[in-house]
């Protein structure tokens, strides 16, 4: 018997015709038919989604990454030896690309819901294939050189994984319609049962995924700790030059109860304040002694540091896109900085009131005060007059040696270790210490200090862990954070949690039961009867125009059976559908 397939429908609708055009340049009319995508373009929505999930988790991470975006340029000039705000081009790409890619994805899910055919034009397969081969690349490169930043995607989740699981259950939810509309069709084959199963299993996942969040923020606020302590990381870099005087007052005004500096000792023994291994980036060396430019900071003498201007070059490059918002005194008086010395600071903070800390870079074997770096840090901690209760530094050496310093380590170590060294205090990276190893560290009285703290979702969820201290580029960002961003009973937690996933999977059982309804109300239409009656609708000029769709599409139709050599049965059947369906259609 031979099986009667629907007529086909050739009509305007303007929406329509804008999705299939942008996604496959189809422009001129759209075809309701219900014919399945070849594999070919499956293949390419499947290429779509990928490229999208993708750009979703890079720009997740670039979004998370913030707080780290100077440590990036930093490396990235390490490298190449030129300073240059490389986040702003990997920003503007991954913006663009993400864009393209979800507009596009859209599309592709408007085409199922209306059952059109998935063509993708071939420049947008060109267009997927090289964002898709550029975001791989991208994260090569991050992997290869800042590969520790991975980490901050596991500590921002600390903070967004409650937010995440409500996005992505909407999601999920969403698109039961889509995926119900596939299943529920009469033919069966193993692809619906696999995308039944995996859509099962994902919506399942999603709803049991609370049971392993850790969030900080996530506790009864009765036991919220004190506000941490804001430590200005060279001072206050992003308003000023780092490790200038200028710079370490802009901390002190905006909250910052301490200072952190990165000391270097010169060739005749003085300490300064210098974070690189040379002077090139933060002074102007290339223009006073340009043969040196290369020489390691600490075989200058101190009369040759003294005479570099450290803070034309942050006027110049504007490495936080912070100079526009400085008036024309702060500007004069940035220009002019010079390279502060460890006296200069440890005064500074001395009249503040206020504490240090320092990170001392010991001096290379061949230097001249290899041996006595020790000793010139602490004649200048003398000299300065601050308390020396109030000075801690690193690294955790020559204990025996100091007497009233505090001394701290970066270095994660156990507790029975602390114990053992007598360490009363650690100075960690964010991503080095969990929440269940800061509650260990706080509740055997080591004190913590963690690093870099820049922005204020970070802030927020160690403020929740108990950290006492952070030590951050940003203090003025940091004192505008008086109260954690969001906090939350556990069991308010809980009743969100549940009520959502209830809601889900009542929203998706539903549409599935609609969908079963509703393929089987339209299965009980004989789909010819269905199309004729569409056509009686139509005025006459419509009818006429059907009439001779009909009888050219009846005449192809014997053609072809007469070319392949069908049976005279088959033939015979043939030819009765085209006239009872001519006739039906004339007698209108």
């Amino acid at each position: 018997m031979v099986k009667h397939q629907p007529l086909q429908v050739y009509e305007k609708q303007v929406f329509v015709s804008f999705v299939t055009g942008i996604y496959g340049c189809r422009w001129k009319r759209y075809q309701r038919s219900q014919d399945e995508s070849s594999r070919w373009e499956c293949t390419w929505f499947v290429i779509l989604c990928s490229s999208f999930l993708l750009l979703l988790f890079w720009a997740y991470f670039w979004l998370m990454a913030r707080n780290d975006f100077n440590d990036f340029n930093w490396l990235v000039y390490n490298r190449s030896g030129e300073w240059r705000d490389e986040t702003i081009p990997i920003l503007a790409s991954t913006t663009v690309g993400f864009s393209y890619i979800t507009f596009l994805l859209i599309l592709a899910l408007f085409h199922i819901s209306l059952g059109q055919q998935l063509n993708l034009y071939w420049v947008h397969k060109i267009g997927v294939l090289a964002t898709l081969l550029t975001t791989i690349s991208g994260v090569i490169f991050v992997d290869d050189l800042w590969g520790d930043e991975w980490d901050i995607l596991l500590v921002s989740l600390q903070y967004t994984a409650p937010f995440l699981h409500l996005g992505a259950l909407v999601t999920v939810t969403a698109i039961s319609w889509l995926v119900a509309g596939y299943v529920v069709r009469r033919e069966r084959s193993n692809i619906q049962v696999m995308v039944l199963f995996i859509y099962i299993v994902v919506l399942l996942g999603l709803c049991l995924a609370p049971l392993t969040f850790t969030c900080p923020c996530i506790m009864d606020r009765h036991s919220l700790k004190p506000r941490p302590s804001i430590i200005g990381r060279r001072g206050a870099p992003m308003l000023a030059p780092e490790n200038t005087a200028v710079s370490f007052n802009r901390a002190l005004q905006h909250g910052a109860s301490s200072l952190e500096a990165d000391v270097t000792i010169s060739v005749d023994g003085v300490p300064f304040l210098m974070r690189d291994h040379t002077l090139r980036r933060t002074t102007d060396v290339t223009k006073v002694f340009p043969a040196r430019q290369y020489e390691d900071a600490s075989f200058f003498n101190w009369t040759e540091i003294r005479s570099l201007n450290a803070g034309q070059w942050f006027l110049e490059s504007d490495p936080y896109w912070t100079v526009a918002s400085l008036t024309v005194k702060e500007r004069s008086r940035i220009g002019n900085q010079t390279v502060c010395s460890l006296v200069e600071m440890l005064r500074l903070a001395a009249r503040a009131n206020s504490s240090v800390l320092l990170n001392i870079h010991k001096p290379p074997p061949e230097h001249p005060r290899y041996r006595s770096w020790f000793m010139d840090t602490l004649r200048a901690v003398q000299k300065a007059g601050i308390p020396l209760k109030r000075v801690t530094w690193t690294p955790d050496t020559d204990r025996g040696r100091v007497r009233g310093l505090h001394q701290t380590t970066s270095e994660k170590l156990s507790v029975e270790a602390i114990r053992q060294r007598g360490i009363t205090s650690l100075t960690l990276h964010y991503s080095k210490a969990s929440h269940k190893e800061l509650q260990e560290y706080l509740a055997n009285n080591v004190s913590v200090t963690v690093y870099p703290v820049n922005e204020p979702w970070l802030y927020s969820i160690l403020w929740c862990s108990g950290v006492p201290s952070v030590s951050s580029d940003a203090p003025h960002v940091l004192r505008k954070v008086p109260y954690p961003i969001w906090l939350m009973s556990q069991s308010a937690y809980n009743f969100i949690w549940m009520t959502s996933d209830l809601v889900s999977l009542a929203i998706v059982i539903g549409v599935f039961f609609f969908q079963k309804w509703r393929m089987s109300g339209m299965q009980n239409y004989n789909p010819e009867h269905i199309m004729l009656s569409a056509v009686a609708r139509r005025s006459s000029r419509d009818v006429n125009i059907m009439k001779e769709k009909l009888i050219f599409s009846g005449e192809a139709l014997i053609a072809v059976a007469h070319r392949h050599n069908l049976s005279s049965q088959l033939l015979w059947e043939a030819h009765i559908v085209f006239i009872t369906a001519c006739r039906d259609l004339f007698i209108m």
